[in-house]
């Protein structure tokens, strides 16, 4: 879901606006061979996909055999099988994967939030599904909305640049907001007692949980309910096609309710259960 790493900090976001400049040659490159990214994956029988190693649920890599597995894995199989191609994966992260695309090294990015900075360099897909946000706090510490975040004494921790932090000082503006580097930062924070909770999306925020028995429950934060589209990044292209099948694909996975059984089925990588997943998500 960026939703976390899923989205760009500052410095990011200057990396990929200045690479967006960088890029246009090579996509006017790729444009002038008159090959598109639709006409490219269907004749070459090669869907290439970024895949971003400890993301998990999304992607989870087995070491002894190098396979993948996930609940992206499982869509990109699905996505790759209409085309009757083969996968094809280039490690990554979420920030890179954007670069990825710009190149041309990758066809398609998952599990990706379509901020604005990014809409700048690359498109997206419509959503695969919304993705919710809430808290993960401390033991004895069950906050249920924004306002009982939003207090002096309430210390929250975020990971820098991130769609959490972005929540977390909209609407919990006169809490001590303790910025980290990375997710793992903030959730030890929290485990330490420096941090009284920490703000992450639901898929993020469940698993470590899992992960992490010492931490209190997961809990989807109201008033407001926050949630940001979780979608598929693809290259700007004059050719639409690709976007449009994307488009279409998402809508009709999203209709019969399969996105929602790869959502479970990934989660239950990580032990999440459905009857762990909150009554107020719905994939």
């Amino acid at each position: 879901m960026d939703i976390s790493r899923r989205a760009v900090g500052t410095a990011a976001i200057g990396t990929m606006v200045a690479a967006s400049s960088l890029a246009a040659p090579r996509r006017a490159d790729a444009q002038a061979t008159g090959e598109s990214t639709f006409d490219r994956v269907k004749q070459s029988k090669v869907l290439r996909v970024a895949a971003l190693p400890g993301e998990s649920p999304y992607f989870n890599k087995n070491i002894a055999t190098g396979e993948w597995s996930g609940m992206a894995v499982e869509m990109a199989r699905n996505i790759a099988s209409v085309f009757d191609a083969k996968l094809e994966y280039l490690e990554s992260t979420y920030g890179n994967s954007v670069l990825d695309l710009q190149s041309g090294k990758i066809d398609l990015a998952f599990a990706l939030n379509p901020t604005p900075q990014r809409a700048l360099v690359i498109g997206f897909s419509r959503p695969v599904f919304m993705h919710g946000f809430g808290t993960v706090a401390k033991k004895g510490f069950e906050p249920n909305t924004w306002s009982d975040l939003n207090k002096p004494e309430i210390k929250i921790a975020v990971d820098i640049g991130s769609v959490h932090e972005l929540a977390a000082r909209n609407f919990a503006p006169k809490a001590e907001i303790i910025a980290l580097k990375t997710r793992d930062e903030c959730v030890l924070a929290v485990q330490t007692g420096r941090a009284d909770c920490v703000i992450l999306a639901v898929i993020l925020g469940l698993t470590a949980v899992k992960k992490n028995q010492a931490l209190g429950k997961y809990v989807v934060l109201r008033d407001p309910f926050v949630q940001l589209p979780n979608c598929m990044g693809v290259r700007y292209e004059v050719d639409k096609r690709w976007r449009d099948f994307l488009d279409n694909w998402a809508d009709y996975n999203r209709g019969a309710a399969q996105i929602r059984k790869w959502m479970i089925d990934g989660l239950a990588l990580n032990n999440v259960m459905p009857e762990d997943i909150p009554s107020e998500v719905a994939f």
